[in-house]
């Protein structure tokens, strides 16, 4: 576990409740104080690493010990893209309305691809 440098990239991930999505926020080390380490975004985070809940090391926002911010890899990078385009999605059907013929073509879409999915089951066994 060591201390963060300046120009290590950040990452914190938060979540409203259990049915919300996951919401990734970034930012990079542009500071660093004796117990410091300034983002960009102007977050203050305690310069000692510790054990957090979604990494095995993550380091507390001053004065809100609960609330960590990890480092950045790529793994991390692909999930907030997945969770991102989850959100796209579900905001989309939130605020498109479907006419008739929209909704019969995404059910029939959808009823296809069903159909298909069943028979390669089937095929399988």
């Amino acid at each position: 576990m060591r201390q963060l440098e300046i120009g290590d990239k950040m990452y914190n991930v938060k979540q409203q409740g259990f049915d919300d999505f996951m919401r990734y926020s970034f930012s990079e080390v542009v500071e660093l104080t004796i117990t410091l380490a300034v983002l960009k975004n102007g977050v203050k985070l305690i310069n000692q690493p510790k054990t957090s809940f979604i990494e095995p090391i993550g380091y507390s926002v001053n004065r809100d010990k609960s609330n960590h911010w990890h480092l950045m890899t790529v793994d991390v990078i692909r999930k907030a893209q997945i969770e991102n385009e989850k959100i796209a999605i579900h905001d989309w059907f939130e605020q498109k309305e479907f006419s008739l013929e929209e909704k019969r073509a995404i059910y029939n879409a959808y009823k296809v691809s069903e159909t298909q999915q069943i028979a390669a089951l089937e095929a399988i066994k």
